[in-house]
C-alpha cells in the first residue's frame, strides 16, 4: 500500500475487539487517519452499539459515524476455534484495542502474555471503567457513572439543584481520544526504537476526565476548598457566561484574560472600567462578578445577535451564538470546513456524519468505507488473509464460531 495514501496511519493494522463507544471511537479515529481496522463482533449479535439509539425505524443512527472505516468479522473468541483464529489474526496486527472488564480476556486464555506469543511486537490498548489495578478494577463501568466518580458531575449544574450529568456520552468520547493517543504513542516508541516487543497501555474511563480537572486538585490541595456546583465558568473568569441578545438569541462570551476584557471594555465604550480597581484585573472582577455580569448583560441586550457578533468580532472578543444542530447544518463555516459529510448506507441511502479531523496537509485522512454490516468481511479477511476455504468458513458458521 502506498505510504500515506489514505492518511498518516496507512499500513498500520488494528484489531478492535471492543464494544460500545469509548474504545471503538478511538479505533475509528485511527481508521479515519488511514489505519486498517478490523472489528471483531460476536456472531448473530454484534457490537451492542448496534442496539443503541437514536433510531430511524430499525436503523441505529449512531452506527454509521462511529463504525465507519472498519471491516467487520464475526468471531466468538470464547470458543477454542475462535481463540485460534484470533491468534492467527494477531500475527499481522500492530495494535489490539479491547474494553472487557479486567480479567475477562485472561479468563478466556487471551491475556497479553498469551497473545504476544503469536506476535511479540503486539501493542494492547486496554480501556475499562476503573483501570486494570486497584480495588475497583473489577467493577462494571460505563461513562455516566464514571463521570460521577471522576469529580466532574459534582461541579455541574446550579447550587440549589442536584448535580447534572452530561446529556451525552462525553466521557466515552474523551476516553476514545486518549485511546487513539495511547495507541500511536506506543506504536511510535516501538518503531522508533526498534524495540522487539510491544507493550500494554491501559486506563480507566474516569481517569480521562479527571486528568482535565487539575484546578480542582490544586485548589483543594493548597486552599482546602471543595468547589461546589456553578454554571458556566464561574470562579475562573469574569465576565463569562451565557447572555441574551435584543432579538432573544443566546450567546456565550468569555474573558479568560485581562487583555480580552480590555478589548471588551473598548467595545462597550467603558474604558473607565480599566482604571477602576474593582474591575481592572480578572482577580478583582471575580470579587465583583455580580456587578460585572450586570454591566455586560445590560450592554449585550442592546444589540441583535448579528449586531453583537459584528461588533465583538471587530474588537477581537471571543463570542459565539449557541448553535442548535439545525443551526450547525446551515452554518457557512461548518460547510466550508467540511465538518459534516455524507456516507453511504445500505438501507438509508446516504447518512450525514462528522467529517475527519484533524486536517493533514500531506496525508489527509478520509472516509474509505461505510460502517460495516455484521460479518460483512468474513470471507475477505478469514478467507483472503488467513486462507480459510469456503467449506471451512461454512463449518465455522454452523458451529457458531463466526
Amino acid at each position: 500500500m502506498e505510504k500515506g495514501k489514505y492518511g498518516p496511519l496507512t499500513g498500520v493494522n488494528i484489531l478492535d475487539i471492543s464494544t460500545m463507544i469509548a474504545a471503538p471511537f478511538g479505533a475509528t479515529l485511527l481508521a479515519d487517519l488511514g489505519a486498517e481496522v478490523t472489528k471483531i463482533e460476536l456472531p448473530n449479535k454484534g457490537d451492542t452499539l448496534r442496539t443503541v439509539g437514536p433510531w430511524k425505524g430499525n436503523e441505529p443512527l449512531r452506527w454509521p459515524g462511529l463504525a465507519r472505516n472498519k471491516k467487520s468479522v464475526t468471531l466468538d473468541i470464547r470458543k477454542e476455534e475462535g481463540k485460534e483464529i484470533l491468534k492467527k489474526l494477531i500475527k499481522n496486527t500492530d495494535i489490539l484495542i479491547e474494553n472487557f472488564r479486567p480479567g475477562t480476556l485472561e479468563k478466556w486464555g487471551l491475556g497479553y502474555e498469551e497473545l504476544k506469543k503469536a506476535n511479540p511486537k503486539l501493542i494492547m490498548v486496554r480501556i475499562s471503567g476503573y483501570g486494570q489495578t486497584g480495588p475497583y478494577r473489577e467493577k462494571a463501568g460505563f461513562g455516566t457513572p464514571c463521570t460521577a466518580f471522576s469529580g466532574h458531575t459534582y461541579i455541574q449544574g446550579y447550587p440549589d439543584r442536584p448535580p447534572v450529568s452530561p446529556s451525552y456520552s462525553l466521557l466515552d468520547y474523551i476516553t476514545g481520544v486518549y485511546t487513539a493517543f495511547a495507541a500511536v504513542s506506543a506504536l511510535y516508541y516501538r518503531d522508533k526504537t526498534d524495540d522487539p516487543e510491544g507493550q500494554v497501555v491501559e486506563m480507566g474511563l474516569y481517569e480521562s476526565i479527571f486528568r482535565m480537572l487539575e484546578f480542582l486538585v490544586a485548589e483543594y490541595d493548597q486552599n482546602g476548598i471543595v468547589r461546589e456546583r456553578t454554571p458556566g465558568l464561574a470562579g475562573h473568569s469574569s465576565p463569562a457566561g451565557t447572555y441574551e441578545t435584543k432579538d432573544g438569541k443566546y450567546v456565550v462570551l468569555v474573558c479568560s484574560t485581562d487583555s480580552t476584557f480590555n478589548r471588551l471594555a473598548e467595545a462597550m465604550e467603558r474604558t473607565d472600567m480599566l482604571e477602576d480597581e474593582r474591575y481592572y484585573t480578572n482577580s478583582q472582577r471575580l470579587k465583583h462578578d455580580d456587578e460585572v455580569q450586570k454591566i455586560v448583560s445590560d450592554w449585550i441586550r442592546q444589540f441583535t445577535l448579528k449586531e453583537l457578533q459584528e461588533k465583538l468580532d471587530l474588537y477581537g472578543v471571543p463570542v459565539s451564538p449557541i448553535l442548535s444542530i439545525k443551526d450547525i447544518f446551515e452554518n457557512e463555516h461548518y460547510q466550508a470546513r467540511k465538518n459534516i459529510v455524507e456516507v453511504e448506507h445500505p438501507r438509508l441511502g446516504k447518512v450525514k456524519v462528522p467529517g475527519v479531523v484533524p486536517n493533514f496537509s500531506k496525508t489527509p485522512g478520509t472516509i474509505r468505507y461505510r460502517a460495516p454490516e455484521l460479518g460483512e468481511h468474513n470471507e475477505e479477511i478469514l478467507g483472503g488473509k488467513l486462507g480459510l476455504s469456503k467449506q471451512e468458513l461454512a463449518e465455522l458458521k454452523e458451529k457458531g464460531v463466526i
